[in-house]
Formats: structure tokens, C-alpha cells, sequence
């Protein structure tokens, strides 16, 4: 063999080295997942970037939890508050086990939830298995909490949500949405976009919440077809209630619904809507039918 093709052969092989180690330092940044188990049978996993305490400071402060601290109750369990020594706080979720029996398939659809990283989404920092069958899930903690909250009365009143402001929710809680579509593999949908669903930062930068929790704890079906209702009355598409399956459309919907929430102030389901048999679709749709006919109405008589 020539010296010129052992030296190619050299060059191919040296490439070739510094491809693979390439792309396991890019795997390596994009998801770190660190798996402890703790005395007392707990087990702890960690995703992202390695937390910055002990796995047993950890479990004490998820173990200290109780009543007191809980921020909030959803459909898929109660959220707690956990602060560390140094002052941080994290949103402690506590799933509802009779939803969920195949504890290794959970694992993994939350090392894939883990993995997902976003300014306009909630990260996901860990999970974690307490005796006697207790399923925490511990996400960054958002300080001002829902839209919901500042949008029907219990917002913070020194920061008021002015048009730039819905402006900005609007079009992060987008962007937000397009990412679990479009950019992770596979997509994601949603199935419960709402006001308490988008939580707001001290910029008030809007982050979504509870991405991939309704496929992961209510679908009982085969792992590829999603056939189980999950969502929230008056942001559900008629479709999907029809024929239960979601669909990034069926997401873009709620989304919609959630724009005409932050335009109006208004819920979805507001009394004054039930009372017309309508809901917020309904009412938007009414009213500038109305807007349409005037309008039409006065530029005849005037033309």
C-alpha cells in the first residue's frame, strides 16, 4: 500500500474520531440525565443540567412538603412550592397514580419531556419515586404564576397586563405551542391549552406548562393514537370532542380561544355567555356579525 493512501486512510480515520466525539459532546449538552437512588428505596432522576444540591437534600425538602405549600391543584395533581436552603424555589407537581401503572414507560416519556428546553416553556429539572408510591415531578418555579390569575382578579396589581404586555404573552405563548409542534421529535401536542396552563415570569415572558402530561397519565390507548379526551370545557375544539382525537389543529383552536380570553378579559365559559347558550366563540362571532351588519348597514345609507 502507498504512503499516499495510508496517509488518506489516516486523515479518514482522525475525521471520523472527531465526528462521533463531536456528536456526543452536542448530545451531551442538549440532555444530562443523572439517576440516584437514595436510602429508603426513594429514586431520584435528574434531567438537564446536574441540580445543585445533594439527592438526599433534595428528597428531605420534597418529603417536608405538605399542605402549606401547595401554590396549586390541576387536573393532573397538586403543585407545591419547594424552597431550598439557599433560597430557590422549585413547582413540585405530585401526579395522580391510579392514571399510571407502567412505571419504566413513565421513565422514559419523562427523560424525553426532560430533554426539552425552551424560554417559552416550563423545564422539566427532575423526577422523582417516594415511598409509599408517591410520583413527584419537580419543574424551574415560575414567580407570578398563571395568566389565569392576572387575567380574572388575582394578578398582581403594581403590573398591570397592558396591550404591549397581552402582546408579548401572546405571541411567546406561541412560540411556545410551535416548538412542541414543529421542532421536537416526536411532536407534541398539547391537549389543554388555557390560561392557567401559561405562566408568567417577573418580565412577564410567558411559559407554557403541563406539555405532554395528558398523553403521558389519561391515554390509555395504543402509545401512537391519542383517542382519550383530556382538556379544559370552552378551550376544546368541537372535532376533537366529537371524535376524541387531538391534533395540532385541535391545539391551535384552544389556542385561539385563549387570544379572544386575553382580548376580552373574559373566560370562555363566563355566565354571561352560558346565559345566551354560548361560549366565548360564540359571543366574539355574534358580536361582529352585529359590527359587520352596522357597518354595512350605515356605509349603504351614507353612500
Amino acid at each position: 500500500m502507498s504512503t499516499l493512501a495510508l496517509a488518506l486512510i489516516a486523515v479518514l480515520g482522525f475525521l471520523w474520531i472527531c465526528l462521533l466525539s463531536r456528536k456526543k459532546s452536542v448530545g451531551g449538552n442538549y440532555v444530562k440525565m443523572d439517576k440516584k437512588t437514595v436510602p429508603d428505596g426513594a429514586k431520584l432522576v435528574t434531567y438537564q443540567w446536574n441540580l445543585p444540591y445533594s439527592s438526599s437534600e433534595i428528597i428531605r425538602r420534597l418529603e417536608l412538603l405538605d399542605e402549606e405549600d401547595v401554590v396549586g391543584c390541576g387536573g393532573f395533581g397538586t403543585v407545591y412550592r419547594m424552597v431550598m436552603d439557599d433560597g430557590t424555589s422549585f413547582a413540585v407537581k405530585r401526579i395522580d397514580l391510579s392514571r399510571q401503572s407502567r412505571d419504566r414507560t413513565m421513565e422514559k416519556e419523562l427523560e424525553f419531556l426532560g430533554s426539552i428546553r425552551h424560554i417559552n416553556l416550563v423545564t422539566l429539572r427532575g423526577y422523582c419515586r417516594l415511598l409509599p408510591a408517591a410520583k413527584l415531578l419537580v419543574y424551574d418555579f415560575v414567580e407570578l404564576g398563571s395568566l389565569d390569575c392576572y387575567l380574572h382578579g388575582d394578578g398582581q396589581e403594581d403590573q398591570p397586563l397592558n396591550w404591549n404586555a397581552r402582546m408579548k404573552i401572546a405571541l411567546g405563548s406561541a412560540r411556545g405551542l410551535a416548538y412542541l409542534h414543529h421542532d421536537c421529535s416526536p411532536g407534541i401536542v398539547h391537549r389543554d391549552i388555557k390560561a392557567s396552563n401559561i405562566l408568567l415570569d417577573r418580565s412577564l415572558e410567558p411559559r407554557v406548562s403541563d406539555f405532554g402530561l395528558a398523553k403521558l397519565l389519561v391515554d390509555n390507548a395504543a402509545a401512537h393514537v391519542t383517542t382519550v379526551v383530556a382538556g379544559t370545557f370552552g378551550y376544546l375544539a368541537p372535532e376533537y370532542l366529537q371524535n376524541g382525537h387531538a391534533t395540532e389543529k385541535s391545539d391551535v383552536y384552544s389556542f385561539g380561544v385563549l387570544l379572544l380570553e386575553l382580548v376580552t378579559g373574559k373566560r370562555p365559559t363566563d355566565s354571561c355567555f352560558i346565559k345566551k347558550g354560548l361560549n366565548i366563540v360564540g359571543w366574539v362571532s355574534s358580536v361582529l356579525s352585529f359590527f359587520l351588519f352596522f357597518t354595512f348597514f350605515y356605509l349603504k345609507k351614507v353612500g
